[in-house]
C-alpha cells in the first residue's frame, strides 16, 4: 500500500472510532452505562482498494451498548440538572419592624401637648424693716414701695390634655405653689389655666383652661402592656423650648426610687431634660404610658436616664382628682421589716386600721387578696393604692398558727410616713 493509501486508512480508521462513540452515545439504550472511551471495535477486514471504484469505509459492529444517557427531543444529550444545596436555617426574626420616621406620631400627638409656665411671687422682704422706721409712719411707705418693686419667680414645665374641655395633666412639682399659671399650645395660643388639685404621693396635677373650642387630647394607654425594649416617644418643654420631641426604647420597669408608697416608675433612655416634668411619653400607637417625672444627671441635663409615672397609676389619679378635688390612698398605720425570707410587722400605731383589724407585731406576712407578697414595698405599694374603706384579705403566720384576717383600710393621714 502506498504511502496515500496508508494515509486514508489511517484518517478512515479514526473517524471510525468518533463514528462509533458518536454512534453509541446517540442510541442511548442497554444495561450499562460505560464511558465512551471504553467502546470496543471488532476487528476489520483488509481493505481492498480498487480502482475506479469509489472508497469504501469499513462497517463497525459495537460489541456492546452505552446506556444511561439523558436526550431531548432531538436525541442531542443533555447535562442533569444541578440542585444547590439548602441554606443553612436562620434564627427567627425577632424585631420585624421598627418605625423609619416617627413624623405621623408627632403630627397626631403634639397638639395635645402643651408649655407650662407658673408665676409665683417672691418674699416681699416685709419682715427686712430697718429698725429706723419700724413703728414710724416712714413704715407703711415703705411697704408699698416694696410691694410695687417685688419680683416675681418664673418656673416652666410640660402637661397634655386629656380631655377636649380643657382637662391637663402635668406633675405637681411644677405647677405647685403656683401663683399664675398660664399654659401655651403648639400653635402658641396662650390661656391662663387654674389648679383643679394634685397629689403628694404620686406628684400628679391636675389643672383646666376654659376653651370656647374642644381642644385636641390624648388618650392613655396601658402601661402593663409596655415591654423593656418598646418604642417610647417623649414630648415636651425642654429648656423652654416649646414642642421638642425625642425617641428612645424602655429600659427598664419597676423602679423605686424611694420617693413614696407607689413609686413603680417606667425607667426610659429616650433625652429628658429640666422643662420636660409632667410631659407625656407616648408608645407607638400615640397613646400615654407614662408622664415624665424625674431623671438622673450628673450635670442637670439628660445622660439617658429619666423615668416617668406610669399610666396604671396616673390615669385613675386624674380622674379622682377631676371629680372630686383631691385623690385619696389607703393607710394601715403599720412598721414593716423586710428581712431576707419574710416580711414581718415590726410595729403597729395604737388605734390605727391594722390594730383595729387585729394584726400585731410580729406577724408575718404571707398574702393579701391571694397575692403573695414578696417584699415590703410590694406590700405598702398595695395599701396605698386601695381606697380608704376597701377591705383587704390579710393572710400571715403567728407563730405556727396561719390565720386569715380581713383589714379595713383607711385614708391615709396628712403627716404620714411612707
Amino acid at each position: 500500500m502506498n504511502r496515500t493509501l496508508q494515509a486514508a486508512a489511517i484518517g478512515a480508521g479514526t473517524a471510525t472510532v468518533v463514528t462509533v462513540g458518536l454512534m453509541l452515545a446517540l442510541r442511548g439504550h442497554g444495561n450499562s452505562v460505560q464511558p465512551v472511551s471504553h467502546a470496543v471495535v471488532r476487528p476489520q477486514k483488509p481493505l481492498v482498494m480498487q480502482a475506479p471504484a469509489p472508497k469504501m469505509l469499513p462497517t463497525i459492529i459495537p460489541d456492546r451498548m452505552l446506556a444511561g444517557e439523558n436526550t431531548d427531543a432531538q436525541g442531542i444529550p443533555t447535562q442533569p440538572a444541578v440542585v444547590p444545596a439548602p441554606a443553612p436555617a436562620l434564627p427567627p426574626l425577632l424585631v420585624k419592624y421598627g418605625p423609619l420616621s416617627f413624623a405621623p406620631l408627632v403630627r397626631q400627638v403634639i397638639p395635645a401637648v402643651v408649655n407650662i409656665a407658673i408665676t409665683q411671687n417672691s418674699p416681699d422682704g416685709h419682715d427686712h424693716i430697718p429698725p429706723q422706721i419700724r413703728g414710724t409712719p416712714l413704715e407703711k411707705r415703705y411697704r408699698d414701695r416694696m410691694k410695687r418693686q417685688q419680683e416675681e419667680m418664673v418656673g416652666a414645665g410640660s402637661g397634655f390634655i386629656v380631655d377636649p374641655s380643657g382637662i391637663i395633666v402635668t406633675n405637681r412639682h411644677v405647677v405647685g405653689g403656683a401663683d399664675k399659671v398660664v399654659v401655651s399650645l403648639s400653635n402658641g395660643h396662650e390661656m391662663p389655666a387654674r389648679l383643679l388639685g394634685a397629689d403628694p404621693l404620686t406628684d400628679i396635677a391636675v389643672i383646666k383652661v376654659d376653651s370656647p373650642e374642644p381642644l385636641p387630647h390624648v388618650t392613655w394607654g396601658d402601661s402593663q402592656q409596655t415591654d423593656i425594649g418598646d418604642w417610647i416617644l417623649v414630648a415636651g418643654n425642654p429648656f423652654g423650648f416649646g414642642s421638642s420631641v425625642t425617641a428612645g426604647i424602655v429600659s427598664a420597669v419597676g423602679r423605686d426610687l424611694g420617693i413614696g408608697s407607689l413609686d413603680d416608675f417606667i425607667q426610659l433612655d429616650a433625652p429628658i431634660n429640666p422643662g420636660n416634668s409632667g410631659g407625656p411619653a407616648f408608645n407607638m400607637r400615640g397613646q400615654v404610658v407614662a408622664v415624665n417625672a424625674a431623671i438622673v444627671t450628673p450635670a442637670g441635663g439628660s445622660v439617658g436616664i429619666g423615668f416617668g409615672i406610669p399610666s396604671e397609676i396616673v390615669a385613675p389619679i386624674v380622674a379622682e382628682i377631676e371629680a372630686t378635688g383631691h385623690a385619696e390612698h389607703g393607710w394601715l398605720g403599720i412598721t414593716l421589716d423586710d428581712g431576707d425570707t419574710a416580711i414581718g410587722i415590726a410595729g403597729v400605731d395604737n388605734g390605727g386600721p391594722a390594730q383595729k383589724g387585729g394584726l400585731r407585731r410580729g406577724d408575718i406576712v404571707t398574702q393579701v387578696d391571694n397575692v403573695p407578697v414578696t417584699s415590703a414595698r410590694m406590700l405598702l405599694r398595695s395599701i396605698a393604692a386601695a381606697r380608704p374603706g376597701m377591705t383587704l384579705s390579710f393572710r400571715i403566720q403567728r407563730g405556727r398558727q396561719s390565720l386569715t384576717l380581713p383589714i379595713h383600710i383607711g385614708p391615709r393621714p396628712q403627716d404620714a410616713d411612707d
